[in-house]
């Protein structure tokens, strides 16, 4: 590869644009030589002052531009599958935001796709595995001080739901992050999900059954439950606590600036996940640079990405049913490491 990773860019909206802005002023080591969106306008805001970037609106002629030789996949989650497969079938690594294909039938058919070819290819944008205080959490549990752990407890507020939110989004999309962040942590599978809904806040949109109380049972005899809340309307918090056999460990409250006057003292709250895990986001992206231009691919792996998505299934027809729901998984091809529980952890594969 030349100096710097010529990287083609799926998707300029929220989270496509913010890659974009990384890619070009943050991280090391790569450049962005095409952006692709069907709103080519907005493609072109998210590359303005980039030199030589391409604009396209579809995917193919994003990752056919020249000097393209790594894909990043911003774009909403229904397109993933696609984009996906024809960036296997010319080659290239990709870093996909999460899902990795919002059904679990396409995420594995795309699991299936990459086992065939018989190397890694693609990373999963599971960025909780790059946070500072995640990985501190996780080095803890790993060494075996506290014992083994016996229950997660996890909070995940928005200060509000985007337009097109809907109840099914609360486990898909947002729950999603704990699903990926409990199988790592304890290195367990998900096997069963509970769902329980109180009344509904005032604040949330007709017809939206937020927040809700979730209950996930694992392989391994632990309980994860998550309190999902999407339109909290005070602020952005994401927390998790370890309770083990010996002790117990949290993360997430904020350590922040504290304003003290009139008599009262004001702490600020994140009000956006490009906030909060603003530096995960870098260090994930970089970490996917480095490996990528050493022909590695590290990190959440496409079958971590089916298995949050059929876990989220499981999550979602709990919802409806009002029933625990169990999880079933395929088989886990021997590229990741083959069949069992225990979770796929970033590792690297040439």
């Amino acid at each position: 590869m030349g100096d710097l990773l010529g990287v083609a860019v799926l998707g300029a909206g929220h989270m496509g644009a913010d890659h974009i802005r990384r890619l070009d002023r943050v991280v090391s080591g790569a450049r962005v030589v095409s952006v692709a969106d069907p709103e080519t306008d907005r493609a072109a805001q998210a590359a303005a002052g980039i030199d030589g970037v391409l604009v396209h609106a579809e995917p193919a002629a994003a990752f056919d531009a020249p000097g393209v030789e790594a894909v990043l996949i911003a774009s909403p989650g229904p397109a993933h599958e696609e984009a996906l497969l024809a960036a296997f079938a010319r080659g290239l690594p990709v870093l996909c935001e999460k899902p990795l294909v919002p059904d679990s039938a396409g995420a594995l058919r795309v699991v299936e796709a990459e086992a065939r070819l018989g190397r890694r290819l693609a990373q999963v944008g599971f960025m909780r595995r790059y946070d500072a205080e995640y990985v501190r959490l996780k080095s803890l549990l790993d060494g075996g001080r506290l014992g083994r752990v016996l229950m997660l407890h996890c909070t995940h507020r928005n200060v509000s739901s985007p337009p097109d939110f809907t109840t099914a989004m609360l486990i898909d999309s947002s729950v999603s992050h704990e699903i990926d962040a409990a199988r790592w942590l304890l290195e367990q599978e998900l096997t069963a999900v509970t769902v329980l809904r109180p009344r509904p806040s005032s604040n949330a949109p007709d017809g939206m059954l937020d927040p809700q109380f979730v209950l996930f049972e694992t392989s391994g005899g632990a309980l994860v439950d998550v309190e999902i809340f999407v339109n909290s309307g005070f602020g952005y918090q994401v927390r998790c606590e370890a309770v083990c056999e010996r002790g117990s460990a949290r993360i997430g409250d904020e350590h922040t600036m504290v304003v003290t006057t009139a008599g009262a003292a004001c702490e600020e709250v994140a009000q956006d996940y490009l906030v909060r895990f603003a530096g995960a986001y870098d260090r994930e992206v970089q970490a996917w640079v480095d490996a990528t231009r050493l022909g590695r691919v590290t990190g959440p792996s496409a079958w971590d990405g089916y298995a949050s998505s059929a876990v989220a299934e499981a999550g979602v027809r709990a919802q409806r049913s009002g029933e625990r729901e169990t999880v079933d998984l395929a088989p886990r091809p021997e590229l990741y490491g083959g069949t069992g529980v225990r979770t796929n952890a970033p590792r690297t594969h040439t």
